[in-house]
């Protein structure tokens, strides 16, 4: 059966399937990257669960991956496959793709960084599915952005593009990793609203969850908290929406997790900053969780086999699931 391999490389763990033509995920695993012992012991890993992947293909379906797609972090060459920084791996310039083509018996591999590939899935098969432009934004740790186009993520001139993060959205505002300061991800990104509610309750282990929790049952002190991270946040997607323009604004991450408590205010919030010449686009929550990448690596894999004309499937899920 011809299936390709699908791998998403996070900061401590990896996500991998084998994916059928038709979009099944005919088996799922997952591994941990091995972090601990170094970045050459990661790259070792990825190239390992790689193989490992080949072989189950092989041993179950009759024949290798036709491609293998794989979304990793931090800054990435997608033109030359080259992972060329990533601060929680300790990588650079690692030619992972030519490193994977040749663990793999040369089958064609594709490189994507994690959040547009997440995005990919997002805009075609998930919560964008149908919309031709589109804007992914995770709040997790940090903020990202996927602009979707026609089915495609633009990357930028230089592989930078969606990163709205870091647009300045509180001049002189508290100081981000990039340099400058009051960067939107600083803001309104689970980290932020954790560190946030953490000082506001007195409580240095409380998080984003427990602040939502606490706006849900009408606690002041996280309703305000809660208030300045949506009114960062309405701030910095008005600035993307005046850009691009998108149909659908997709938020997903950690923060997203909060369902209406997060989405109510928000669209209130982002809809009392448009103007006229402006038409709100739907706000919706991302629908893939935290198979996104998987599923977005999967894309990008077929892309490199499928003939242009065929349309992309939908997935569904029946896996084999192997835990390392």
């Amino acid at each position: 059966m011809r299936h390709v391999i699908a791998l998403d490389v996070g900061g401590t763990g990896m996500k991998a399937a084998l994916v059928g033509a038709d979009g099944t995920l005919l088996y799922e695993a997952r591994r941990p990257t091995g972090r601990e012992r170094g970045p050459d012991a990661v790259v070792e890993s990825i190239l390992d669960f790689a193989a490992d992947l080949r072989t189950h293909g092989i041993e179950a379906f009759g024949e290798p991956a036709a491609a293998a797609g794989v979304a990793i972090p931090g800054i990435v060459d997608t033109e030359r496959g080259i992972a060329v920084y990533a601060s929680n791996l300790g990588w650079r310039d690692v030619p992972m793709r030519e490193l994977l083509s040749r663990r793999l018996e040369a089958v064609p591999v594709a490189l994507g960084h994690d959040v547009r590939t997440g995005g990919l899935a997002e805009g075609r098969i998930g919560a964008g599915k149908g919309a031709d432009r589109f804007l992914f934004v995770p709040l997790g740790t940090g903020i990202a952005g996927a602009i979707g186009i026609g089915g495609v993520i633009e990357p930028g001139a230089h592989g930078s593009a969606g990163e709205i993060g870091h647009v300045v959205v509180r001049p002189g505002g508290p100081l981000c990793g990039c340099g400058q300061r009051g960067c939107l991800e600083r803001l309104a990104s689970a980290s932020a609203v954790s560190e946030a509610w953490a000082a506001a309750s007195g409580d240095p282990r409380a998080d984003a969850a427990d602040c939502a929790k606490a706006v849900e049952s009408g606690d002041p002190r996280a309703q305000a908290v809660w208030q300045n991270a949506i009114d960062a946040l309405a701030d910095g997607l008005i600035t993307a929406l005046t850009l691009l323009d998108p149909h659908t604004l997709i938020i997903g991450g950690g923060l997203a997790e909060a369902g209406e408590t997060l989405f109510t205010p928000l669209r209130a919030a982002v809809a009392a900053r448009v103007v006229q010449f402006q038409t709100l686009p739907d706000i919706v929550p991302a629908a893939l969780g935290d198979t996104a990448g998987c599923l977005g690596a999967g894309l990008l894999a077929w892309d490199l086999v499928r003939p242009e004309s065929d349309p992309t499937p939908d997935p569904t899920s029946d896996p084999t699931e192997e835990t390392a």
